[in-house]
């Protein structure tokens, strides 16, 4: 199967979501009648959407309820923000507003300063970090918007990246606890311009590309094995297409150290022309830990993830690999 008839296959498919991403990521020829509004209504008020919303408790809720994996208010607002998602859905600021109450609260805060360690902040800043994105992406976002990125470039290592590491002996940033903020600040960057913003982008995103976003500086091979297994959703975890995605995102993908990534990419894909899921980090019971409210598609080696296969032929267009 070509390109194009598989992103036919999912232009043809009942997800709306899917629909979105492949005029986002530029997929759909010019030819092909689409009203965007009309397809952001869609999918706002789909079950999918609907579900992963509804499940969020926000009334008489603890305030770190919003980081409940995979169902709480942070994680959703993340997801969602994946997704040319209409602006201001005034559903959302319910959990932007628990979300804001967690980490600003007085419990938060004084756990950050308790984890201020040999003068480096070790600290899970994938949480700010997706509250910086998912805020902006979403059109949601208030005045502390600017304290996220504040702190975020308060935080960062002299590496260029951060880290949640308690160890003394800890220095070098983890992709993980890196990622997620650059993608925040990168948005950041777009709406409120600011030399200090973009000198720490700067930075941060060479702590992938001198890695060629999954190669140990000390000897060159893979960091993680994980790293190379496609997901979606990833959460926080890493791996190169969500770190492909990003680079993408700065506009970075024509960089010569993201080709072995795109090169690992491109070799993922089936003989009929989709991407697979190759790991899960989410399941579908409600009374465990991890539990999302959706399905994403099922993982197998050889048959296509709708989704991962347009996030790759997402960031394989935008590389102009296609």
């Amino acid at each position: 199967m070509t390109n194009q008839a598989t992103i036919q296959v999912l232009w043809e498919s009942r997800e709306v979501g899917l629909r979105l991403k492949l005029l986002a990521y530029g997929l759909m020829a010019e030819s092909v009648p689409a009203d965007k509004a009309l397809l952001q209504q869609e999918l706002m008020h789909s079950e999918r959407v609907t579900s992963l919303v509804e499940k969020v408790e926000v009334a008489g809720e603890r305030k770190d309820g919003s980081y409940d994996k995979w169902f709480g208010g942070h994680w959703v607002m993340a997801v969602l923000a994946d997704f040319p998602y209409p602006p201001g859905d005034p559903r959302l600021l319910p959990l932007r507003d628990q979300q804001l109450d967690w980490l600003f609260g007085s419990r938060h805060q004084t756990m950050i300063r308790k984890r201020m360690v040999d003068g480096r902040q070790r600290r899970c800043t994938s949480q700010e970090g997706n509250a910086l994105f998912s805020h902006l992406r979403l059109g949601i976002a208030n005045e502390r918007v600017h304290d996220l990125a504040q702190e975020l470039v308060g935080w960062q290592w002299p590496d260029g990246g951060w880290n949640c590491d308690m160890s003394p002996d800890a220095h070098v940033s983890s992709f993980h606890e890196t990622l997620i903020p650059l993608r925040g600040l990168i948005e950041y960057q777009r709406h409120f311009p600011d030399s200090m913003v973009q000198a720490c982008i700067d930075r941060a995103k060479e702590v992938f590309l001198k890695r060629e976003l999954h190669l140990r500086l000390s000897n060159g091979v893979v960091m993680d094995e994980n790293f190379l297994l496609l997901s979606y959703p990833s959460y926080w975890h890493y791996d190169i297409l969500s770190g492909l995605k990003v680079m993408a995102q700065g506009g970075w993908l024509d960089d010569p150290r993201c080709q072995k990534a795109l090169a690992i990419l491109k070799q993922k894909q089936l003989p009929e022309g989709g991407f697979p899921a190759e790991k899960r980090y989410y399941h579908l019971n409600p009374n465990k830990s991890g539990y999302s409210p959706v399905d994403w598609g099922g993982v197998s080696k050889r048959k296509m993830n709708p989704w991962v296969t347009v996030e790759a032929l997402g960031v394989l267009k935008a590389a102009c690999c296609l």
